[in-house]
């Protein structure tokens, strides 16, 4: 009867320990694959046309012409050709943030699907589907805070103040524009509970009291004072991901949109 349970218990042990070795396999290759097509997509994106250096040292008067500025579209034109839910591009110098941004009008679709419409755990970042990419109030833009340290997992790094100083830029081109955001508020709160700040509920204030109130909530939470402020008017975006300090905590970082495209400053918009 004993050498029948140990080897029960054995075979038991033998089909966990296999099934963790299985589950451990799988979600290497889902991060490879991940990190694979990501790269993939990133060289679709075009490179700025470089501009001339010093004139010749020869003493002639040959001059080279600037290459015309590149606009958004053309830059991320191929990314778009390959799925057209695609609509910008966010990255933060310093981080591993660095990656396409999707929407859909079905609720979290880009959650758990990669750029290319396949399943993924990793999914891919995408924008809530009420708001709209420089027109809205507030764009709420949503990405997993994965272990291996890729997608939006680098948001958490904003905790920290001395961080948020050195990286207080956050940059969102569009199909249309170019686009720097500056950072407004910091903060951590939860979902799904009445406890929580529901960020994620403001994409357009119906008056600028409304504007005002969701700015000062956000201060309210912040974990410190940026010394950023907005006012009604400014476009924001919402960035949020998952902070595990807290059952569904999450830790997000609001921003305001602060440069004008190319044409813009060249006065041609």
């Amino acid at each position: 009867m004993k050498q029948k349970l140990f080897l029960c218990g054995a075979a038991a042990f033998a089909a966990l320990f296999l099934f963790s070795g299985m589950m451990l396999g799988r979600q290497y290759a889902d991060q490879k694959q991940s990190a694979e097509a990501f790269t993939e997509i990133a060289a679709l994106v075009q490179e700025e046309p470089e501009q001339p250096s010093a004139p010749p040292e020869d003493g002639t008067d040959a001059t080279t012409e600037a290459a015309p500025a590149m606009t958004a579209y053309e830059k991320y034109a191929a990314v778009y050709e390959q799925n057209s839910d695609f609509v910008g591009w966010i990255s933060i110098d310093g981080t591993n943030i660095n990656y396409p941004v999707m929407q859909s009008t079905e609720t979290d679709y880009y959650l758990k699907r990669a750029f290319d419409k396949s399943h993924s755990a990793y999914g891919t970042p995408y924008v809530q589907e009420n708001c709209i990419l420089g027109s809205s109030d507030n764009c709420i833009i949503y990405g997993h805070h994965m272990k291996d340290g890729s997608m939006f997992a680098d948001l958490c790094r904003y905790e920290s103040e001395d961080f948020y100083r050195e990286h207080k830029i956050i940059r969102l081109d569009t199909l249309e524009n170019y686009g720097e955001y500056e950072i407004v508020a910091v903060f951590k709160t939860v979902v799904y509970s009445q406890d929580g700040f529901q960020y994620y509920h403001f994409v357009d204030a119906e008056n600028e009291a409304e504007f005002d109130g969701f700015i000062a909530q956000c201060k309210a939470l912040a974990l410190y004072d940026t010394g950023v402020s907005a006012e009604y008017g400014d476009q924001l975006i919402t960035f949020s991901t998952c902070e595990y300090s807290r059952t569904n905590g999450r830790m997000v970082v609001v921003a305001k949109w602060i440069a004008p495209s190319p044409g813009e400053v060249d006065g041609d918009a």
